[in-house]
């Protein structure tokens, strides 16, 4: 579940589901529905609420899409809602509120067959050249470095994470696809967008097709991806550096004692250390009980994946981590990899199973290329009805400065003109705000707040987490009827600091 450290916030909370937005379009819903999906809110280990503990149904959906989506991109109230309304009314005579199963993101695979097949075959026909992939080509992508959050242009470089997961979606039903190959090196991102490939790669895996994974290079974050996949390849000189989580924190209050500087920093909230790392020489209590608890949390995961997908014991896969993993070899005769290989022998290995003379070329199509299939060629397009989505990564601020670039994190003026525009329009029936922010100007979230407030109170509006939604990110997020987050998302406000 999404963990929260402590809740510091004076408004009403909606609730929030342990599960990422993608898995709404997995299934036709009523415009109604997105209102009414709740779940009691999990909150860390190291705070004990135990009627707090959520109590969760998980389903399977197929991909079925009765709604088009559109993405704005972005580097108390009064109005009271019906469903509001309905709650007080509930609560007043007694009743417990109804609630209603929410989509868990897992997918039920429905292969293409009949008519709409002859369909998607016509649209391959006709599409646009970019769009043309050879029949029985394996699709490829390079998970490395930065993924952003925002969807990316043509011309952009960079990996994108609505673009990685729309293609794992689009190669399961495209039949020109034989399987997926993922080079996975070195990530630098969170853990929640991890967890989001993670689950489109078994998603992907139900179409029946396979998918394989090359790590050259590794820690946690990439054997957690690598395991998901049905085979798991590495070359006889591949790093791997298996040996738990760690954190670490620089203090500079001794340096500024000795300058004589005093910082003046003030805080609300025990464990709001933004400011700790310019008045402290060491680490607060607090600030590593938070610490802790968060790396027990997200090792524990990582543990309880890696020993369901590889069939052995928690305890087990522990004290294998615990005895320090330095050869390729020792993966091996653990069973943690399927095999030692090269690149290129894998590829040979590849052309073996989809009968590919020796001599001739794997056909293989890349992450860029395969980006700019649209869904509409192979039918999995929406109608007219269409969802909004709002896009907000980054630190929070209220105006552009002028050294700002496009990339310069949320911008509350330009996100607050592109809600009153999906309010004002009749051609969006529901909204959805995607919130990968640590925070920022408190005076901008406030203002956003307010905006998907309204938006809130004449259509459906869903805020989803991405690796982070933190103070004015988790403040945004308690505007929407409904918040739905990674297990491994952080979230939640400790308090507020200025200096």
């Amino acid at each position: 579940m999404s963990k929260l450290l402590l809740f510091h916030t004076a408004h009403c909370s909606p609730k929030i589901h342990p599960r990422i937005v993608t898995s709404i379009f997995s299934k036709p819903l009523s415009i109604a529905s997105f209102s009414k999906c709740y779940s009691p809110v999990a909150l860390s280990p190291s705070i004990s609420f135990p009627t707090l503990q959520p109590r969760l149904q998980r389903q399977s959906f197929s991909f079925s899409y009765s709604f088009s989506t559109r993405a704005f991109d972005d580097s108390s109230s009064s109005t009271e809602t019906q469903e509001e309304k309905e709650e007080k009314v509930g609560s007043q005579s007694g009743e417990k509120p109804e609630t209603e199963e929410c989509p868990s993101g897992e997918v039920e695979f429905e292969k293409i067959s009949g008519w709409k097949s002859f369909v998607v075959k016509f649209k391959m026909l006709i599409a646009f050249p970019w769009e043309r992939v050879r029949k029985g080509s394996v699709l490829t992508m390079k998970l490395r470095g930065q993924i952003s959050d925002q969807l990316k242009s043509r011309f952009s470089s960079g990996l994108s994470l609505p673009q990685i997961c729309e293609n794992f979606v689009k190669a399961a039903y495209d039949p020109r696809i034989s399987g997926v190959y993922l080079h996975i090196e070195p990530l630098n991102c969170g853990w929640g967008k991890v967890e989001e490939i993670q689950r489109h790669i078994l998603n992907f895996k139900k179409s029946g097709k396979f998918i394989i994974a090359y790590i050259p290079a590794c820690g946690e974050k990439e054997f957690y991806l690598a395991c998901a996949c049905e085979e798991t390849y590495a070359p006889p000189s591949a790093y791997f550096s298996l040996y738990g989580l760690t954190v670490q924190a620089s203090f500079l209050g001794g340096v500024f004692e000795k300058i004589g500087i005093e910082p003046q920093v003030q805080r609300i909230g025990k464990y709001k250390s933004a400011g700790d790392q310019l008045t402290r020489k060491t680490m607060s209590e607090e600030n590593c009980e938070m610490l802790t608890s968060l790396l027990d949390n997200i090792y524990g995961n990582w543990l309880d994946v890696v020993s369901s997908s590889k069939g052995k014991k928690r305890e087990d896969v522990e004290n294998f981590i615990n005895e320090g993993v330095y050869k390729v070899e020792k993966l091996k005769e653990e069973g943690f990899i399927t095999n030692i290989h090269y690149d290129d022998e894998v590829i040979s290995m590849l052309k073996e199973r989809l009968g590919i003379q020796k001599d001739k070329n794997l056909h293989m199509v890349d992450y860029k290329k395969y980006s700019k299939v649209r869904k509409w060629t192979l039918g999995l397009a929406g109608g007219k009805d269409q969802i909004a989505v709002i896009r907000a990564s980054g630190s929070i601020s209220r105006v552009r400065s002028p050294l700002s670039t496009p990339s310069s994190g949320i911008i509350a003026e330009q996100i607050i003109e592109k809600i009153r525009s999906v309010r004002e329009s009749k051609r969006y029936k529901a909204a959805i705000i995607r919130i990968d922010s640590p925070g920022g100007d408190a005076l901008a979230s406030d203002l956003m707040w307010r905006e998907i407030r309204l938006l809130a109170a004449s259509k459906p509006v869903i805020a989803s987490m991405s690796d982070v939604a933190a103070s004015g990110g988790y403040y945004m997020a308690m505007a929407a009827q409904t918040i739905v987050a990674e297990n491994l998302t952080l979230t939640g406000s400790i308090g507020v600091v200025t200096d």
